[in-house]
């Protein structure tokens, strides 16, 4: 099961995150098999834990940070749905956050 944000209990959807992930990767390098690869060792994981739950911010945390090892783009996608920002201020910090993460010397 799934802990949602707002409390509510949910079963595990694979499918819900696949989709999620290819909502962000839309036109990006991106196949389909690593999308599933990844998802793959996410449900993994969950699994080994052995947790009749889990928080859709550990799984959202782990997508992100997935996306961003992989493409900026796709990364920014995601998290501007699952962060639900509040403005645009909030959008350019993350925007900012990133940027400076990819200078050198950062």
């Amino acid at each position: 099961m799934v802990v949602k944000k707002d409390g509510r209990r949910e079963p595990f959807e694979r499918r819900k995150i696949i989709d999620g992930i290819l909502k962000a990767c839309e036109k990006r390098p991106i196949s389909i098999n690593e999308i599933e690869q990844f998802v793959d060792e996410l449900e993994r994981e969950i699994q080994e834990k052995g947790v009749p739950e889990i928080q859709t911010r550990i799984i959202g945390e782990k997508v992100m940070d997935k996306l961003r090892q992989w493409d900026d783009v796709a990364y920014v996608r995601f998290a501007s749905v699952y962060k639900q920002f509040k403005d645009l201020k909030e959008f350019m910090d993350q925007l900012k956050e990133l940027l400076a993460k990819g200078e050198p010397g950062s």
